[in-house]
Parts: C-alpha cells; structure tokens; sequence
C-alpha cells in the first residue's frame, strides 16, 4: 500500500518553501524525514540503542553527513567510483550537527545514538549545509528519543549590506558575511563563520536575524511532531548514583577544593595534580574502604565538586586559576625564520599552548582538487592543524587527522584567507601546516597567530595581520551573576558556559566559532564577551608585532618565483606544441614550470622556478614564440626540411619560412645537394609575409654584400609554394631555365 506521509512547511522570509516530510523513506529507524529546499533533498534518520553499554557515562553520539554523487548527476572520481569515506567538508557539516544536538541530550541518556544525513538531491541555489540541522532535529523530533529541542540551524550572509537567510551559491560568493547559526527557539546554541572585516555590531545583528529564521523552523518542527503524534518519549536508566554519597563528597571536599582553586598556579600538571590529592587523601582516610563500584561513583562526583568550586571562585574572587584576571592574557613570545628549509616558518606560544607553523609555496600544479557532488574545482590556499599525543603528555596513536582537527584547521583557514592577495595578485599555492607541541586552550588561536607570522616571513603580502583569541563565560544559575573569560585555559573551556573563538584583523572580525553549554545568553553578554575579545586581539596582535610587524619584501631565496605573461589566444596553440611538445621541451630544457590558462582576456602564461636563469631562458623562449615576426628583421634559423626548391628554415620557435634556392646568395644555385645540412644554424632576413596564407619569405642573399660586377637578370618565375610536390606541368613550364641556372636570379657577364 502506497504511504500517506506527514508534511509540514516552512516559508522563509523571501518566499521560499522547505518542506519536511515523514512516514515515506526509512520508516525503520527511531525517526526519518526528507527535508526539501528547491531541488536539494536530505534524508535524516536517527536510531539509538534500547540500553546503554556497561560502563558508559558519557553520550556515544555519531553524526554523520554524506552527499551522494547521484544527488548532481555525477559519479565519484578515483579508482573506486563509489561513496568511501567522508571528505572534510562532509566532516565539517557533520560537526556543525553534532555541535548543535549534542547539548540537547539529557545529561544521564547514555545510548548510542547514530544521525545519519544523506543528500539524495542537490540544487545549487539551495545549498544542503543550512539544512542539515533541520534534518537532523525533525528525525529526533518524530523519534521516541528524549530531547530537550527542538533546535534548527541557518546561514545569514550579508550582500550588499543586505542579510539574506539561506543564501544562493552566487549570493555566497560576493557576501562579505556568513555565518551558520543554530539555536533553540530561546537561545543561541552555537555559531560558525567567516567575515570580511567586519564590526562586532554587524555580526550581532546577523546573529539576531538568524534566529528569528530559526524561532519559525522550531515552532514547525513542534507542529510536525504533533501531527505525527509520538510526544510520549522512552524511558530510561543509565546511571546507578549514591545520593548520599555524592552529599558527603560535596560536604567534606568542596572547601578544599574552593581553596586550592585560588592557588594561582599557572602550572597545569600541577593543578591536576593537587586537585588529585584532595580526593586521594580522602579516599585514604575512610575508616571502611569504599566498594570498587563507589570508588568510582566517588571520582564522578568528585569531578562534580571540583567544577563548582572552581566556578564559585572564579566568580566570587574574580581570579582564575592560574592567577590571572579575567581579561589578562596569557604571556607570549613568537620567533620567525626558525626553520631554514621552509619557505617561511614561525613559533608562537602563549602559556602552555605552542605551534610551531610552516609556510610552503607551490605552483599552480600544487593546487588541490576538490571533486565532489556539490563541489568540483581547484583550491589553491590549504591549512592543515595537527594535534599530536605528546603536546598533551598522551600517548596516542597517530593516525589520519580525527573530525576536531579537521575544524581546528577549518577555523583557522577561514581566519587567514580573508587577508591574503586575491589571485590576480597571488599566482602561488600555499600550504601552512600547524604542528602544535602544546596545548592548554586555544591551540586553533594559536594556528591562526602563527600562520600570520609564517605568512609575513615567507614575504606573502597579507593585507593586514590576524590574531585569534578564545573567550569563556561563568554563569550563575539564572544568569544573575557572571564572568567573561580571556585566553581561556583547557580547564576553563572544560568547565565554563561558553567556547567563543574569535580572529581578526585592527579593522574587524574575519572568523569565529562558538559553542554555548548554557540556557540563555543574552546579546548584552555576548556584545560585552565580543569587545572584551577585541582588546584581546589587539593586544596580542601588539606582541606579534614585536616579532615580525609586515610581510618581508621579497620571497625566500630557495622559494619558487613567478612570471606571468599576457599572450594572444591564438598564440596558446604554438607554446603547447602538437601533444605538448614544445612545453614539454621548455620545461625538460630550462627546468622551470609553465601553466597556461585561457581566460576573456586571451592566454595567462605562469612560468614557475626557483633559479634566476632557469626563469629569464624560459621567459625568452616563450616571448620568441608568441613575437610577431618583422619583415626587414634578421633572424638566426634552423635548417628544419630540404626540398629540391629551397629549404626550409625555423626562424622563430614554432615559425618556418621558406628560404627560396634562388635567395641563399647572390651566385646562381644550382641544386640543393651540399648546400645545408638538417639542423644546421642559418642567419636569414624576413623579406615578406603572404597576406592571404601568412607563410614567410626568407633570404640569405639580402644579408650578403653584392658581388662586384654582378648583373641583375630578369627575374624568372619561382615557386615558392613548397608544400606540395612538382607537377609535370611546372616542369614543362620553365624545366630549361631550371635546368641551367637552378632557378637564380642572376649571373656573372663577361
């Protein structure tokens, strides 16, 4: 029997509809929907286990989001030519989902849960990432699962001082804002973006706008979850507590915990460590040793203690826990040019958190390839963020880089690219690689400071320095009372309300992402959290300066170096040669790198080499083959072809002429036997060029001085076609003439 889905329908303010259907596809997963925008199409389903694993407290959540190539009409590139793993921008939407719902969740739920997205049709003026936390939201809404939503998320971008919700592709390109925005229909949950320079009041007011979009999408989210009829949600049991013994945890430990959370120690192993020995000391002291299971039931709850205490005294004492106040950043030294094999290379460390960023340039064949359902096309800027075990005291595998990593460079990549050259001006491929050696708080800042640095000292002449700082927040219950952090610590990220980071240059903001763990922020706080943010930029931005304030002038020695020439399209042809030919020989001769695109203006030539010579012969060669050849002009040839008539000369790279018997000297020729040799160098004039076939003349003789005595004869018919063979009938036409002087002009007289 044909289903009867469930519809309900959304109308953004320019008109547009989304649609969100359940009860067709996937009817076996906890909850299924298909979100609908134009022609883009998401699946979204949601399952979750019945129990939760022995052992677990915390919520096993995956979120995963897949774009099928058949969604546009294409199939996958690479030997498989199937779906395989996620691609980073699959992985990105992925987090944007996770970030949002995970919060949402009750505390004590412990299931596996699995969200799974999938676009199953794509239209490119309803872009599938602005979707995704609708999807994922409406399959938990008509699920049975318990969740304290609904939630939704949207883009805003501002074009042309205009914010648009949900923009189109080509309204992307030229925004000079956008942001994803997810939220609650009463608080903001998380926000990720890039800007270009802009002021914290402008990306306020397109946050605000953003979630007056996202209020509508949770009103009809609830509608649909009441037409489905599924409120009653499972119940649960995840946890096994001792009330009384997280009482007397609380009674007996909180106070230690309090002190020692004013102890100022900018030392985090220290920290740990001393707030270990609270706990530790007091499991020694109990008169009945504790059961294994409340032994570990006591380190739960004692977590529980710790993260009050230091919250207590942060805003009570207005001091954190490293001693510092709560705009105070964190000292910092950087170096440049440290590592002398790169093409630029720098160090920055602020507290505990250090990475060391190299600058790579490349050519156009470095450029990386992206090929996928919604995107295909070349990207010429990478940022790649590694996070290794030892920068934490771990041991840990090293494996491909994990789904934080991914956005950590994401970040910081977005931060940076707003400041460098635009590619008219940039013919270089750059990879800036951030290795971090330590962390506590804020290592993706960190990436961004230091990829400035890197950047300047490989002399890429960024449009103005960035820096990168992450805020914090402490709240009372209620909101009453709170505290905004600067340069959070690892600990405070751990145990605050808020992970707000924050880049930018002296002029305005280019990136941020934040995360919010709290019910309610008001946009005060966050105005106030944002003003806060940029005296902290710029005072770090006033620390990097004393290091490295501009780009240097020019490139790195051993950096590879560009030239670009404008040609003619009709000269693209020659330089490539049949099959490549004679790029290839330009390339295997001089050893520097071409590419050739074709643009409206005609031929963009970018010859590539770290070598002085190897670039000027390269530049040469190809002038000689796109210059117009001159009549009058001497050239020195090749002999390329010998033919009964004459022969024929490369004058020019890819421009032979014919150089007629009867113009190799003033003496009558004969034959061509013994005259030239295959190969050999020839200096000839350009006498004409045929106007209506473009073949050129060329004469030997002109550049000889006259014999004495030598008499002009009357000029004789020549044939100067040579590109096709004799016939009889040119024979007949002057065979004795030809035979006695081979076609000359001239002679000597007695």
């Amino acid at each position: 029997m044909h289903p009867n889905p469930i519809v309900q329908e959304i109308q953004l303010p320019d008109g547009r509809l989304i649609t969100i259907e359940t009860g067709k596809l996937a009817k076996q997963a906890d909850g299924s929907v298909v979100v609908r925008m134009g022609n883009t199409m998401l699946l979204a389903t949601v399952v979750a286990t019945a129990n939760a694993r022995e052992g677990i407290d915390f919520l096993p959540l995956s979120v995963d989001y897949q774009e099928k190539f058949a969604s546009s009409g294409r199939i996958p590139g690479g030997f498989l030519r199937r779906e395989s793993r996620l691609s980073d921008r699959e992985v990105l939407i992925s987090r944007l989902v996770d970030r949002a719902c995970r919060p949402m969740f009750p505390d004590d739920f412990h299931a596996d849960i699995q969200i799974m997205i999938s676009l199953i049709s794509a239209d490119h003026d309803a872009l599938p990432e602005a979707l995704a936390g609708l999807a994922a939201a409406s399959a938990i809404a008509v699920s049975d699962l318990p969740f304290n939503g609904p939630i939704s998320e949207v883009r805003v971008a501002q074009v042309d001082g205009q914010f648009i919700i949900n923009p189109t592709t080509a309204q992307l390109e030229i925004a000079t804002l956008e942001l994803i925005v997810a939220a609650t229909a009463k608080d903001i949950l998380m926000v990720e973006g890039e800007m270009s320079e802009v002021s914290e009041d402008t990306m306020l007011e397109a946050i605000a706008l953003a979630h007056e979009a996202i209020k509508v999408q949770c009103a009809a989210i609830k509608e649909l979850e009441a037409k489905v009829g599924n409120t009653t949600k499972r119940t649960y049991s995840h946890e096994v507590n001792n009330e009384e013994l997280r009482a007397r945890i609380h009674a007996d430990l909180y106070d230690a915990a309090y002190k020692c959370s004013l102890l100022g120690n900018p030392n985090k192993t220290e920290r740990k460590v001393a707030f270990g020995a609270i706990l530790k000391t007091w499991l020694a002291d109990q008169a009945t040793p504790l059961s294994d299971q409340d032994t570990k039931l006591a380190g739960k709850y004692y977590h529980d203690v710790e993260k009050k205490a230091m919250r207590d005294a942060i805003l009570n004492e207005r001091v954190r826990l490293d001693g510092r106040k709560l705009d105070q950043i964190r000292p910092i030294w950087s170096e440049v040019d440290y590592l002398p094999g790169a093409h630029g290379s720098s160090v920055f460390t602020r507290g505990e958190t250090q990475s060391l960023t190299t600058v790579t340039i490349g050519t156009k064949m470095d450029e990386q390839i992206i090929d996928s359902a919604m995107w295909q096309g070349y990207q010429k800027f990478m940022l790649h963020y590694n996070f290794p075990g030892f920068s934490t005291g771990e041991v840990k595998p090293n494996r491909a880089p994990a789904r934080r990593e991914v956005g950590h460079g994401n970040l910081a990549q977005r931060a940076l690219k707003k400041v460098l050259p635009k590619d008219d001006q940039n013919p270089y491929t750059i990879r800036i690689v951030s290795d971090i050696l330590e962390s506590n708080g804020s290592s993706s800042m960190a990436t961004v400071c230091a990829g400035t640095l890197a950047l300047m000292d490989a002399g890429i002449n960024i449009s103005a320095p960035v820096s990168g700082i992450a805020m914090g927040l402490i709240t009372e219950a209620g909101g009453a009372k709170y505290a905004i952090l600067s340069d959070i610590l690892g600990d405070e990220d751990h145990l605050g309300d808020m992970d707000f980071k924050v880049t930018g240059t002296s002029k305005g903001i280019t990136a941020c992402q934040m995360d919010l763990k709290v019910d309610g922020l008001p946009f005060e706080v966050m105005r106030e959290a944002l003003h806060q943010a940029k005296r902290g930029r710029e005072h770090i931005l006033g620390e990097m300066s004393k290091t490295l304030a501009a780009p240097r002038p020019d490139l790195k020695p051993h950096a590879p170096r560009v030239t670009l020439l404008r040609v003619e399209r009709e000269f693209i042809g020659a330089i490539i040669g049949p099959g490549g030919k004679i790029i290839q020989e330009i390339q295997r001769t001089t050893g520097a790198t071409i590419n050739i695109e074709e643009d409206p203006q005609g031929g963009k030539v970018s010859i590539f080499s770290n070598n002085g010579d190897s670039m000027q012969a390269a530049v040469d060669w190809i002038k000689s083959i796109v210059a117009i050849p001159e009549i009058g002009a001497t050239y020195r040839g090749k002999v390329k072809n010998l033919q009964p008539f004459g022969a024929f000369i490369e004058f020019m790279p890819g421009k032979d002429g014919l150089l007629h018997i009867s113009d190799i000297k003033w003496e009558r020729v004969n034959d061509m036997e013994g005259v030239f040799e295959i190969g050999e160098e020839v200096e000839v004039q350009l006498v004409e060029v045929d106007k209506r076939t473009g073949k050129y003349r060329l004469s030997r003789k002109a550049l000889l001085e006259k014999p004495e005595g030598y008499v002009e004869e009357p000029p004789r018919p020549r044939r100067d076609d040579g590109d096709r063979p004799r016939r009889d009938d040119d024979r007949r036409g002057g065979g004795d003439r030809d035979r006695r002087g081979g076609g000359g002009g001239g002679g000597f007289r007695r």
